[in-house]
């Protein structure tokens, strides 16, 4: 499975390595044996990213939980499906902007830029500014219900759900957008309690020989 964010870390000489997590210790790389090495030598080899990230490393406390992670991951996660990749990164970074979580802010905002997200747009979710005019009206409706699923969702009613009908998103574009902003709740609390430092992914945006790029050229397949 190629992925455009891994192949550009991969490029970088530098390592991308974090530190261990500050309050609960993980299942290092080096320390992995049976089941979690395998699942840690198929994330380097599949994904083609030369390290483990940290998150990972927190669900490898319990090795079928790790692999679940893994699969729900690439189905969902680092994969078009009824939204694109870029919007899928806008709600994690909002997400995870929202909750506080360096770790996952960082990274799901490197991601957001390598998959075709603007300096500008990055800037209005990391600020929470739903209003920016770098954010289209149906993403401004689309981002402001995942922020409500995030810290609100128990006052989540019928007229919020169709304001996202009559911007454009369809029932599955929705629904898609509960499961990527409270699958990220979850991660971001991961990340907060084992005390996962953020990998500093965004300073490596510009770095390396194709600094000049802004991300990957590819066409959204999914306009709004």
């Amino acid at each position: 499975m190629e992925l455009p964010e891994y192949e550009r870390i991969a490029s970088i000489t530098r390592s991308i390595g974090t530190p261990a997590p500050a309050n609960i210790p993980v299942i290092e790389e080096s320390a992995a044996t049976s089941e979690v090495a395998a699942l840690y030598d198929h994330f380097r080899s599949h994904f083609g990213r030369p390290d483990v990230p940290g998150i990972l490393k927190c669900f490898a406390t319990h090795p079928p939980l790790l692999r679940h992670m893994m699969d729900l991951s690439e189905s969902l996660i680092f994969a078009d499906g009824y939204l694109s990749r870029r919007h899928k990164e806008m709600i994690a970074t909002l997400v995870s902007e929202q909750n506080a979580c360096p770790y996952c802010a960082d990274s799901h905002g490197y991601f957001l830029r390598v998959h075709g997200g603007s300096s500008e747009v990055l800037d209005a979710i990391r600020k929470n500014d739903l209003n920016s005019s770098a954010l289209t009206d149906c993403e401004r409706v689309l981002l402001g219900f995942a922020r409500k699923v995030n810290i609100r969702s128990h006052e989540i009613i019928r007229q919020d759900v169709d304001l996202l009908y009559r911007s454009g998103w369809s029932e599955m574009q929705v629904s898609e957008t509960v499961h990527v902003a409270a699958l990220f709740s979850t991660f971001n609390r991961v990340a907060n309690a084992f005390g996962l430092e953020s990998q500093g992914l965004l300073s490596l945006f510009n770095s390396g020989p194709d600094a000049e790029l802004s991300g990957i050229t590819t066409i959204e397949r999914i306009s709004q």
